[in-house]
């Protein structure tokens, strides 16, 4: 069964840096799409980025776009999340899934994505 770990999270203030690690255990990590989503208090699910399974391909939403960077291990299979600039508005559960297939059609529908991990908190203070 593949399982999916955050880690990385914590409590930063403002115009600090975190990196989020989303770790695969299972089945072979290259041939799978993933991405991040966050979800803060009170607010719906938000696309973070996402990486194709070479990681030759990304893509940001437009509020981190600048300051966060996706990337990949296959060695290690993990992905990572590079965020940068933090601000209080970033403060979310951050939680990263994987899809089955290699790409996917839309990458900010969360609908594309089979598996998930149970998240990471990240906290941002001015």
């Amino acid at each position: 069964q593949v399982q999916l770990v955050e880690s990385g999270g914590g409590l930063v203030q403002t115009g600090g840096s975190l990196r989020l690690s989303c770790a695969k255990f299972g089945r072979a990590f290259s041939s799978n799409a993933m991405a991040w989503f966050r979800q803060a208090p009170g607010k719906e699910r938000e696309f973070v980025a996402f990486i194709n399974w070479s990681g030759g391909s990304s893509v940001y939403a437009d509020s981190v776009k600048g300051r966060f960077t996706i990337s990949r291990d296959m060695a290690k299979n993990t992905m990572y999340l590079q965020m940068n600039s933090l601000i209080p508005e970033d403060t979310a559960v951050y939680s990263c899934a994987a899809a089955t297939r290699r790409t996917v059609f839309l990458a900010a529908r969360a609908g594309e994505y089979d598996i998930w991990g149970r998240g990471t908190q990240v906290t941002v203070v001015s």
